[in-house]
């Protein structure tokens, strides 16, 4: 049984070695934007929120008038 546990242990310190080796040869072929293009993306993303903010905002909005008219408030 010891002899079962340790080459366990030995397995799973050689997969944890290997997951990490391959995290490593992954990590360096990231390609990373450049400060420009990380502004720009961020740019977007804020605009695209706000526009779906104000949507949702007016849907409910007018959504809201049309019911309360609908029941009479």
């Amino acid at each position: 049984m010891a002899n079962a546990k340790s080459t366990g242990n030995e397995v799973d310190r050689k997969s944890i070695g290997k997951y990490f080796r391959g995290v490593r040869s992954e990590y360096k072929k990231v390609v990373w934007p450049t400060k420009e293009q990380l502004l720009n993306y961020s740019g977007i993303v804020v605009l695209v929120s706000v526009l779906t903010a104000v949507a949702i905002y007016a849907l409910d909005f007018v959504i809201s008038r049309i019911i309360g008219f609908i029941i009479g408030l």
